[in-house]
């Protein structure tokens, strides 16, 4: 029932809106208008588009479900969504896993993000987690939906995420976006953060799992990740991608992340 696995030299591009939903949060004016934004880079290059509802709202919200998810149905593109399938009901949020069954995403994303963080911050434990994950799981795919678990680059796990029912799992890359940084794309740092990243990706494939990757991803680091990681399949970008549209603007933001994305024969 899920998608086929993309052409091994395109890595695709999910556009992660929450901050500009954060933006629009701001004022009650409704600027920027998410629909117009997604519009906007599903028309310049943007496979699809990735949301992270939380229960506190604080940027997408539980009533912009269901009309991103009819926008990407009539464009025939990729809707993601990023949650902790243990959020229960608060106020207008209904629970991440209800909220998911509802709008039937092409893929969802399970991440074990608490309240209290401002962003994602680590993977699945899945030793101490996979069984409680297991049953959610299987639930999603029952409805058709593919599961992609965010985990850290830590091989010695992916076996286990195989065995829970994951379709996928999404390599946390901040560590690898630091190390980039720190060392100016160059260094052991860096040398041994992408190195744990290609063992994962390796050992997702042994096991049957598409690989993605998600966090601190830029303009800077993409290149080396796309040219180093033959298994990976889908990148989901929004805080750098969003702050390079304030210099480009969308379309040219979007322009450049599809060449960084790009692969040589």
């Amino acid at each position: 029932p899920f998608p086929a696995r993309r052409n091994d030299m395109t890595i695709a591009l999910s556009v992660n809106l929450n901050k500009v939903a954060l933006l629009r949060n701001a004022r009650e004016c409704g600027i920027p208008d998410l629909l117009e934004t997604c519009r906007l880079c599903l028309a310049h290059g943007a496979d699809g588009i990735t949301v992270h509802p939380r229960p506190d709202q604080r940027h997408i919200r539980a009533s912009d479900i269901a009309p991103l998810r009819a926008e990407l149905a009539a464009a025939s593109r990729e809707f993601n969504m990023e949650g902790n399938p243990f959020s229960t009901a608060r106020g207008s949020y209904p629970g991440f896993l209800p909220l998911v069954l509802a709008a039937r995403p092409e893929q969802c994303t399970l991440v074990p993000d608490s309240d209290e963080q401002a962003t994602s911050d680590h993977g699945w434990n899945l030793e101490k987690q996979g069984a409680d994950l297991r049953p959610l799981i299987a639930r999603l795919r029952d409805a058709g939906i593919r599961v992609s678990l965010f985990m850290d680059a830590d091989p010695a796990q992916i076996a286990l995420a195989a065995k829970a029912g994951a379709d996928r799992i999404e390599i946390y890359t901040e560590p690898y976006a630091k190390a980039h940084a720190g060392g100016g794309g160059k260094g052991e740092k860096l040398h041994g953060a992408l190195g744990h990243i290609r063992e994962t990706a390796r050992q997702a494939a042994e096991h049957g799992l598409g690989v993605n990757a998600g966090h601190d991803l830029n303009l800077n680091n993409l290149p080396l990740l796309a040219r180093e990681i033959s298994q990976l399949e889908e990148v989901s970008i929004g805080h750098a991608l969003t702050a390079d549209a304030l210099r480009f603007g969308f379309p040219g933001a979007l322009e450049k992340y599809r060449a960084a994305l790009q692969r040589t024969e």
